[in-house]
């Protein structure tokens, strides 16, 4: 087994020391796929060993097209209650929170406070969470691609990207919008890093609960495409993405 290292300037030994964590949890989702069958075959391993009891906030590629685009969706619809899920601080939601107040729920702590933001800690890939019809307005940038990969101290759960969609469907109000970005490309798990999905995966998930307002996408170079038609050979293709960025604006049915 070949693994990609990347160390992000830590220390090596933090990585080490991550690493009997990282290959007990490799097995358990790797036993758990087994009785699944959800259509995510495993790519090469990816260990971001640094990541666990970080705050949120880190940077990273696609975001700054991304936090932009969708803070100025946010502020066009103007909603009752926004609520975001996973997404960058120090990128979308000090955008939204520069003009409104915006409350986060995140598996991760933040910590200081800042103004404009209500913070709660929450984990999306709880069976029995909560929170039923709280919104009209929900945003998850980049952040469900790791549920349930034990990146951010979050339990392993092969499905769990699924058990937290399932919930932001149920937090969000019928007719409430819904700014949602993950990977794109083909398909595949990149542990403990992220999964990466086709855009065929997509659209199946959000057949008969969205209606699809808009979509953009950011390629493999890195340029922010806005208002694509999600016609089929690009849908097959993944729009020529290896590891680019989709970008859904959805109204729930």
């Amino acid at each position: 087994m070949h693994f990609r290292i990347i160390v992000k300037g830590m220390p090596l030994l933090t990585y080490l020391k991550g690493m009997p964590g990282f290959l007990r949890e490799y097995r358990e989702i790797r036993r758990q796929a087994e009785k699944s069958g959800n259509g995510f075959p495993f790519g090469k391993p990816y260990p971001c060993l640094a990541d666990k009891g970080q705050g949120s906030g880190v940077l990273a590629e696609h975001y700054f097209h991304q936090d932009l685009y969708c803070a100025r969706k946010v502020f066009q619809n103007n909603p009752a209650r926004h609520v975001d899920i996973g997404s960058r601080i120090d990128g979308f939601v000090s955008h939204v929170a520069s003009f409104r107040e915006i409350e986060v729920l995140d598996v991760r702590d933040l910590s200081p406070a800042i103004p404009g933001i209500r913070f709660n800690r929450a984990d999306l890939t709880a069976k029995n969470f909560p929170l039923v019809d709280y919104c009209d307005s929900l945003s998850c940038l980049h952040a469900l691609e790791h549920f349930g990969l034990g990146r951010y101290g979050d339990p392993v759960d092969y499905d769990g990207h699924l058990v937290g969609w399932k919930n932001m469907h149920r937090m969000l109000k019928k007719g409430g919008k819904l700014y949602f970005s993950v990977p794109i490309g083909k398909q595949r798990i990149e542990f403990n890093a992220h999964r990466v999905f086709s855009i065929a995966y997509l659209l199946g998930l959000m057949e008969n609960r969205y209606t699809i307002d808009s979509f953009a996408y950011i390629n493999d170079t890195q340029e922010f495409i806005a208002d694509t038609a999600l016609d089929e050979a690009s849908v097959r293709s993944n729009f020529g993405c290896r590891y680019g960025c989709g970008i859904f604006e959805l109204t729930k049915r």
